[in-house]
């Protein structure tokens, strides 16, 4: 979903939504290749310090993360003046990462966290919700977008918010001195604001899922829904039935594909089951022989960005964990196979000649036109792929920094290579670079940033709903 242009315009369409009134042998698992730990530690480890960086380099003395930086002129970058409730959490996230590996101290984890807190304390909230774009230096609400003077609307984000609600926690978690500070600053943050009641008499009316948002100019929801189970504004669902402001019943109203009779990317097949009350459509797609749940696009993060936080596929190993495994395989086999680009992984990210759109695997993504990969890889997609494919993500990066250089010795990888014409990204994104600042963490120190999302109300709610998970795969 290119969040830019969705969350600047008064409409338009988004990703993963609901479309109210719209109208083969199981393949063997693919064998993964084995997790190896030893010889390129080093060199993950010198990916991350630079990587993290681009974080430091990203943040404004008033302690929020911007969104972007060019990193192709020589000097410090200088970031963007936008910033967004996802790239703030990003900052935050990888602080905590930062001092759990080593690369800074706790002292300087403290005053880095306490100044990014005390600035989201000053942003303007609605219904305990941040809105979706402030100015980077001094945390203003932005009511012009920077770079062309056009309008932007006010609004609140769920997907959004989910991101900085998720920094917060693991911040509160990692310094117990803000604790207090950041249960205020969520203590309002009720995530029924953006929910539709599950009704089984009308569920196109009444899904049971949560809005896009709501422009707070006008208090009016945005008249789609997040549909789609497997795309990344699930980790908002889970943080709502996690603190018991949505009911876990809200999990079972989310699509594993669409209903076979509307349209969509290809015929799913599977059966309707009955859970907690709701009618699901248990259904799949199939890829290269290889059964899984589609994303809404077709994107690397929409599917593996959520568990670098919540451990999905260790809770649901023959469900989530299935699925996240063919996923990865599907775009593996797309750049190297189907198109023979030499290279893959492919997300949402920056243009490399400017701008920002999505990228993907459309056969894998339930939207009808699709992201198409259109020979643009994405580095942080590999990052996301490294616990499903440790050894070909690694040797993917490896090849995209020794063919284009697409490897900054200080800010880390661009955000994107178009493998056709060599052209490389002048830019690096905090949230592309949080991504992989996360799934660094979790590749050197398992568990860093999980810890807030394996007890309480993750453990309590969220884990039994994932234990319970039957994907027809």
């Amino acid at each position: 979903m290119d969040r830019r242009s969705f969350l600047t315009a008064a409409g338009g369409g988004a990703a993963a939504l609901t479309l109210a009134g719209a109208p083969a042998a199981q393949a063997a698992p693919h064998r993964l290749p084995s997790r190896v730990h030893t010889s390129d530690t080093p060199l993950l480890r010198t990916w991350f310090r630079d990587t993290f960086h681009s974080i430091e380099a990203l943040t404004t003395d008033f302690g929020l993360t911007a969104d972007k930086a060019d990193i192709s002129k020589p000097g410090r970058p200088v970031p963007s003046r936008q910033t967004s409730p996802t790239n703030i959490g990003c900052g935050l996230w990888s602080t905590v990462a930062a001092a759990g590996l080593g690369v800074i101290g706790r002292g300087a984890m403290h005053r880095s966290l306490a100044r990014t807190v005390a600035a989201v304390e000053k942003l303007e909230r609605h219904r305990g919700f941040w809105l979706n774009w402030y100015d980077a230096y001094d945390g203003s609400t932005l009511t012009r977008w920077p770079e062309t003077g056009d309008p932007v609307r006010p609004f609140l984000s769920s997907v959004d918010n989910a991101w900085l609600v998720t920094g917060l926690r693991i911040a509160a978690d990692a310094d117990p001195s803000l604790r207090r500070r950041v249960a205020r600053l969520l203590s309002t943050a009720d995530w029924s604001a953006f929910y539709t009641p599950y009704d089984a008499a009308d569920p196109a009316k009444n899904p049971g899922q949560l809005r896009g948002g709501i422009w707070t100019d006008t208090d009016e929801p945005t008249p789609h829904h997040y549909g789609a189970l497997n795309t990344e504004p699930r980790m908002a669902s889970y943080l709502g039935i996690a603190d018991g402001s949505l009911p876990s019943q809200h999990y079972w109203c989310m699509y594993r594909t669409m209903l076979p009779e509307w349209e969509q990317e290809q015929t799913p097949k599977g059966e309707y089951v009955t859970v907690d009350g709701v009618r699901v459509w248990n259904g799949h797609y199939t890829h290269r022989g290889r059964n899984l749940v589609p994303t809404w696009g077709g994107s690397m993060f929409e599917a593996l960005m959520v568990p670098l936080f919540v451990p999905e596929s260790q809770w649901s190993p023959r469900a989530w964990g299935v699925t996240h495994d063919h996923y990865v395989r599907s775009h593996i086999e797309h750049g190297l196979i189907e198109e023979e680009y030499g290279y893959w992984g492919f997300s949402p990210a920056n243009i490399p000649e400017g701008g920002y759109r999505e990228y993907g695997v459309d056969a894998i993504g339930m939207q009808t036109e699709g992201y198409q990969s259109l020979g643009v890889v994405t580095p942080h997609a590999s990052f996301l792929a490294l616990p499903q494919a440790r050894g070909e993500a690694i040797g993917n990066l490896k090849a995209l920094a020794r063919d284009f250089g697409a490897y900054h010795e200080g800010y880390g990888f661009r955000d994107t290579v178009d493998v056709r014409t060599g052209r490389v990204s002048d830019f690096v994104l905090a949230l592309d670079q949080g991504m992989i600042v996360a799934a660094l963490a979790q590749e050197l120190r398992p568990g860093l940033l999980q810890r807030p999302f394996r007890t309480g109300g993750f453990a309590s709610r969220v884990r039994p709903l994932l234990a319970r998970e039957r994907f027809s795969i």
